[in-house]
């Protein structure tokens, strides 16, 4: 087991700046202390540790035994820390393995399909509240749960899933991106986003939602390595009945670009968001409406990122330091758009690397519903650059680790 790992930085506020930021919010009817314009985006208090309930919710021999991306939609809507015994959760994972361990080895060979989903009851990390879905083909084998079917979409490409949400006005429809992915023949890197999709799930749907539509959007951007990038990295519904501290009736879609990962950001109503021509992208001055024109708001983030906001009104943006590597990181803002501060390392994954030779880590971010008020529960994903033998040898190191992060007062 790790240590508890203190993270504690500095964060002294003057009496009367407190005084002055304390009242009571209007979107839930708990009392909030809001941060002044004041409040440092470079400091903290906080504490972390391994969520070794969560770690080991995912760790499966039988069926579903592996994947990565996990993006969790809590299904009532509410994407803030409220408690809720009742609540559903969805759970969406990108690649993921099928198949049966015995004793720690592969029983039979696995099946590896491109994204599958989990269901949850309540807010528990229990395994009796937990079960896993994916489609079958007309054999009976284990198929993805979205293939991409858009008029752009071409045969052989395949989903990777980007962050959803409940739209609660559009139906409650689930909304969700997905990326469509095709095979490039590379050594290590074997694939290439061509194209950037919403699949929309009605409300109700259970898998292998058969009921599923699916939308080619604009929000993929086609260039070098340095300008090439897709919104979906990341969800903020920033309204009230989501649950906001502070919210302006937006949700917020965050994208990724480029080999710096910088980060980028667009914003529409939720029910204007099939209409992709009133959606606005913050240039670092504006909102505006071309997407190409779309400040970077942080950079050395992740393909899969969060951003929260906090008791205290400041926002945090989680991420695995650039893309792939061992720290998970933060950036504090004012507001969705940013401008966000400096890195603040939240914590170190060489433990989980240490388990072999070339494990790497990648796709932090935080799940607020799935949280407690005044806490982060926060995913990062294990994978290996020696995949197909690491699967045979050790087929448990494919699943999500968390971290759970209790921020001071």
């Amino acid at each position: 087991m790790k240590k508890q790992k203190p993270a504690f930085i500095d964060f002294n506020v003057d009496l009367l700046l407190l005084i002055s930021v304390l009242f009571f919010s209007c979107s839930n009817g708990n009392e909030k202390r809001l941060a002044s314009k004041n409040t440092s985006l470079k400091e903290l208090q906080f504490t972390v540790r391994e969520a070794e309930s969560w770690s080991d919710l995912f760790k499966r021999t039988s069926g579903w035994f592996g994947g990565d991306g996990i993006f969790t939609i809590p299904l009532n809507g509410i994407e803030s820390a409220k408690p809720d015994s009742t609540a559903e959760t969805l759970v969406l994972f990108s690649d993921s393995l099928i198949g049966e361990i015995i004793e720690g080895k592969l029983d039979t060979p696995f099946v590896m399909i491109n994204n599958s989903v989990a269901w949850m009851e309540g807010p528990e990390p229990e395994k009796s509240n937990i079960s896993f879905h994916w489609a079958e083909n007309e054999k009976s084998a284990p198929q993805s749960l979205f293939i991409p079917n858009t008029p752009n979409s071409k045969p052989g490409e395949y989903f990777w899933l980007g962050d959803g949400f409940v739209n609660q006005e559009k139906n409650n429809d689930i909304y969700l991106f997905g990326y469509r992915v095709t095979t490039t023949g590379e050594e290590v890197f074997n694939f290439k986003e061509v194209g950037n999709a919403l699949i929309v799930i009605p409300s109700g749907s259970k898998p292998p939602f058969k009921s599923q539509r699916q939308l080619d959007t604009p929000f993929y951007i086609e260039g070098t390595p340095e300008s090439t990038g897709s919104f979906g990295a990341g969800i903020m519904v920033n309204t009230k009945d989501a649950g906001a501290y502070s919210p302006d009736g937006y949700v917020y879609i965050y994208g990724v670009r480029g080999k710096k990962k910088e980060v980028m950001v667009g914003r529409v109503k939720p029910g204007d968001i099939e209409k992709f021509h009133l959606w606005r992208f913050w240039d670092g001055a504006d909102w505006q409406g071309d997407m190409k024109k779309a400040a970077s708001i942080a950079d050395r983030a992740s393909n899969e990122l969060s951003v929260s906001q906090l008791g205290d009104g400041r926002y945090a943006m989680i991420f695995q330091m650039d893309g792939i590597a061992s720290t998970v990181g933060m950036r504090l803002s004012h507001s969705p758009e940013g401008p966000f501060g400096p890195i603040i390392t939240i914590w170190d994954a060489s433990a989980d690397l240490s388990e072999g030779k070339q494990l790497i880590s990648y796709n932090a971010k935080a799940h607020p519903s799935l949280s407690k008020p005044g806490e982060l529960l926060i995913s990062y994903n294990i994978n290996s650059f020696g995949f197909f033998a690491d699967v045979e040898t050790s087929p448990n190191f494919y699943r999500p680790r968390f971290i759970l992060m209790e921020i001071g007062e």
